[in-house]
């Protein structure tokens, strides 16, 4: 196969593929890259792939970064533009099933191709825009179907993090994993034991965020995946409720997390610690926590817009997002324009402080002028009292 047109990143960089050739040695554009233009999709990240090794590219570049050199991967600054070039490899010994203990440059375009992922990622372009494709990656792209490069389970004990890589791309792009590649998750989705948790928190969340995350997820689960994830080894019957909601993708990844609290029916405390155990940032768990008190909030239909507000205006429309994905009713127009008057977002917006208070009511300083300011807040939040100097004075001598 030979890509007519090449995509405008791919263009930018070939006066780096040149200058490469130029010296003797090969170049070409590799993994995810050239998967998605073949695909219609977006490219991301330009990645190059050479015979030359690190030393040489960087005799051939006057700037260039050792980005990882120890992997054979320099960073080369051309023009505007900076591009990670990496020297054909072959890799060894694996006992962390994450990193190789051993990496070896070669020559060899297809040792290189041999030792990734899955035959979609294995496919390489030359600067004429022939593809190099080894191990039928092309023919998996038309079948829509994600295959491990060689022996599956050799490849997920080189890198266990593979296996949330399989079901990831499933989310990403609708495909099905291959029988054997499946077998081989299933019979190896124990080694996630060996990888951090925040390595497999970031495919998870990429799996969720996916456009079709339910063909990922139901694997996920299927091959046994969620077992060695924090807090979900007994809950797959919860967790497969996710599976029976309508093909809606989630707005960002706290709407992800709280609608797997809600099909888990956790209490906040129970929440709070799953999100802790999978190491969700402290900013992400906060809002996560807020959203899924609102849900519940919305499905018993006890709150007022005061609720609202305490739990954060900034989490209405995810709330809103989730009511839909698990038809909870509410009067949402009605609701909305309550919520879009709000006229502060904190108490610091109050148009008046805790000193004017002391002043306008001629009192000393101390608790009470808290509830004060609190009772102000309240007036101006559920629409009251104007966020007006002269109102609120006004309202505070009406007292």
């Amino acid at each position: 196969m030979r890509i007519k047109q090449l995509p405008s990143d791919f263009k930018k960089a070939l006066p780096v593929l040149e200058e490469i050739e130029k010296a003797g040695f090969e170049a070409y554009f590799v993994g995810g890259s050239v998967r998605d233009h073949i695909l219609g999709l977006p490219i991301h990240d330009v990645d190059i792939a050479t015979s030359a090794y690190p030393e040489e590219i960087k005799t051939i570049f006057n700037r260039t970064i050792d980005t990882g050199i120890q992997h054979g991967t320099v960073t080369v600054l051309f023009e505007e533009d900076s591009y990670e070039i990496t020297t054909f490899r072959t890799e060894s010994g694996y006992q962390d099933f994450r990193r190789p203990d051993s990496v070896t440059f070669v020559r060899s375009l297809e040792d290189d191709l041999k030792r990734r992922d899955f035959t979609i990622n294995a496919l390489a372009v030359d600067r004429n825009g022939r593809v190099i494709d080894k191990f039928d990656g092309l023919a998996d792209l038309n079948k829509r179907v994600i295959r491990a490069v060689g022996k599956a389970e050799e490849r997920f004990h080189e890198d266990a993090l593979r296996m949330m890589r399989a079901v990831r791309f499933q989310s990403q792009l609708g495909f099905t994993v291959e029988a054997e590649t499946a077998i081989a998750i299933k019979d190896n989705a124990h080694l996630l034991n060996k990888i951090a948790i925040e390595r497999i928190r970031e495919e998870f969340i990429k799996l969720m965020l996916g456009k079709s995350w339910q063909i990922g997820f139901s694997d996920f689960l299927n091959l046994d995946l969620f077992e060695y994830c924090p807090s979900f080894n007994d809950q797959k019957s919860n967790l497969e409720k996710l599976l029976k909601l309508d093909d809606k993708s989630f707005v960002d990844e706290q709407s992800a997390w709280t609608a797997i609290g809600y099909v888990m029916d956790l209490e906040p405390n129970q929440f709070n610690k799953m999100l802790r155990d999978w190491k969700v940032s402290n900013k992400s768990r906060e809002i996560s926590v807020a959203t899924d008190k609102m849900l519940k909030q919305f499905k018993s239909g006890n709150f007022d817009i005061w609720d609202i507000y305490c739990l954060g205006v900034s989490n209405f429309d995810r709330v809103k997002s989730l009511c839909q994905l698990f038809r909870i009713e509410f009067d949402d127009d009605t609701l909305t324009q309550k919520v879009v008057n709000i006229p502060i977002e904190s108490s610091h917006d109050l148009a008046i402080t805790g000193n004017d208070v002391i002043k306008i009511l001629g009192i000393k300083p101390g608790p009470e002028i808290g509830k004060y300011m609190s009772d102000l807040e309240h007036k101006v939040v559920e629409g009251n009292v104007y966020n007006n100097f002269d109102k609120l004075r006004e309202y505070l001598l009406s007292k």
